[in-house]
């Protein structure tokens, strides 16, 4: 089942429960996707789909930082909530064991040396776990932990 038609069904379920949260996030999700179609001129791939998904996910984290620091604790749990059902999308998120295995076969890959190195080390990580949720600020630290070490 594509992540659109998934999306549609979830909408349905979250309207027949009652659960305005779910609703009103899947509803987003679904203009989202929309409007992704609309500006790539064609039907989404799962793989796109997904990137739409992840870029409301990291939005929303953002969103909690910002709430916390102004105090408002009430919207920094609503974006939770949303975080929550759209993390149900994704794919499960690498372990740090898989984080570092690509890590350290980046490094090698790439013949990186030092921390000027980052950004092709980084490049190489993020495309070996392409269509995995990998937090990026987590693979940047084991990045640049690993070009350290030596």
């Amino acid at each position: 089942m594509s992540l659109v038609t998934d999306v549609n069904a979830r909408i349905t379920q979250a309207m027949k429960a009652h659960d305005p949260v779910s609703l009103s996030t899947f509803r987003m999700l679904k203009s989202a996707l929309m409007n992704k179609e609309i500006e790539k001129g064609h039907a989404l791939e799962d793989g796109e789909a997904l990137q739409v998904v992840g870029t409301l996910v990291k939005q929303r984290r953002e969103s909690i930082d910002q709430f916390q620091k102004g105090g408002r604790q009430d919207l920094a749990d609503k974006e939770r909530a949303e975080i929550s059902c759209l993390e149900a999308l994704m794919p499960p998120a690498p372990t740090e064991a898989e984080l570092q295995a690509a890590v350290d076969a980046a490094v090698a890959e790439t013949g990186a040396t030092g921390v000027k190195d980052i950004g092709r080390v980084m490049k190489a990580v993020m495309a070996a776990l392409a269509g995995k949720q990998a937090d990026g600020k987590l693979v940047n630290e084991l990045v640049r932990k690993r070009l350290l070490a030596g």
